[in-house]
């Protein structure tokens, strides 16, 4: 399968790596065998339709920062124009997330889908904003749509829901998204106030230098539409989620749901009316009440009561294992068909 790389960060890079280690394995237990043919990064591309060598491409990209320096006289080609020129099954969108207007990553998975290639994100932008459309687009143009990366990294929170709940109506679920925030959390019970738990989470490269996208909870309710779309069959975006972050909870509050043999944790949940992300008192016995950077989901169904999933929620070579997992199913149906 030949595939399109457009953004070459932490999870391009790791994806590019695990296919280095897995290529013998991944053809002869999946009968897969993926080509980078293209790799778009903010500053130049690189591609070659008989397949990009992998070392060499993580090479460049150390060496200059871009995988324009792959070839000595590459010229910066616009992702979109790689997009619809490439000739390639699946193109891969691995941009950072924005949550404002959800660009550049809607553009290039809508030219993807235009063009008839399988699309794979890892960005949850659009999908937190565009999720019902973008759904549409994929089956008007005949195209499959994955994303499991976008959703608790490796761990397979969407599959778990999707496929071994099967059969079952699942009719709400809640749960910790947010791994940043679970471990302030976590750190503010050791005592630490919220500033001291921040600076902690930073120097341990687990927030960000501007984490406002983690504590205000825009991750957690990005991540609370992909779930209910999907999984709920809903169709809401981000302007549907009622959005507390966690700046406002005090070391005293968490001492006082300590005393009553409970946790502080940035939940997300969703029945059939609402979408919730807010800082919310936990039994420490629930299986949900996990601490550090794990995130946990419990999902109630109809018949077969409750079910917790829990996992690593982040990390470039977790989210890549989602990637190819995706990667795996799209050539799957393809040979179905």
């Amino acid at each position: 399968m030949r595939v399109i790389v457009v953004g070459f960060g932490v999870v391009g890079q790791s994806f590019a790596k695990l296919l280095l280690s897995r290529s013998a394995d991944l053809y002869s237990q999946h009968g897969v065998k993926p080509r980078i043919v293209a790799c778009v990064d903010n500053k130049g591309s690189a591609i070659a339709p008989a397949g990009l060598d992998l070392q060499r491409l993580l090479d460049a990209k150390k060496a200059k920062d871009t995988v324009g320096a792959y070839e000595k006289n590459s010229s910066k080609f616009d992702p979109l124009q790689v997009i619809e020129n490439v000739d390639a099954e699946v193109v891969l969108e691995c941009t950072p997330t924005n949550l404002s207007d959800g660009e550049p990553g809607t553009s290039h998975i809508i030219t993807a889908m235009r063009t008839g290639k399988h699309v794979i994100s890892v960005n949850k932008g659009p999908l937190a904003l565009a999720f019902p459309s973008l759904i549409e687009l994929a089956g008007y143009n005949g195209v499959m749509f994955r994303f499991s990366g976008t959703v608790g990294g490796g761990t397979p929170i969407l599959e778990f829901a999707k496929r071994c709940l099967k059969g079952d109506r699942i009719t709400s679920f809640q749960g910790i998204l947010n791994g940043t925030t679970n471990y302030i959390l976590s750190k503010m019970e050791e005592g630490l106030t919220y500033e001291s738990a921040l600076e902690d989470a930073k120097k341990k490269g687990y927030a960000e230098a501007v984490p406002s996208l983690d504590t205000d909870g825009f991750d957690a309710a990005a991540k609370l539409v992909i779930m209910a779309n999907w999984v709920m069959g809903m169709k809401v975006t981000m302007k549907d989620v009622k959005r507390t972050g966690i700046s406002g909870v005090k070391v005293s509050d968490v001492k006082k749901a300590g005393e009553r043999g409970n946790a502080i944790k940035l939940i997300a949940a969703c029945d059939s009316r609402r979408l919730d992300v807010a800082p919310t008192e936990v039994s420490k016995k629930d299986p949900i009440c996990v601490n550090g950077t794990l995130n946990a989901v419990t999902f109630s169904s109809e018949h077969s009561g409750q079910q917790t999933i829990i996992g690593r929620g982040a990390g470039g070579m977790e989210t890549a294992s989602a990637v190819l997992r995706d990667l795996i199913e799209i050539r799957d149906t393809i040979f179905e068909r």
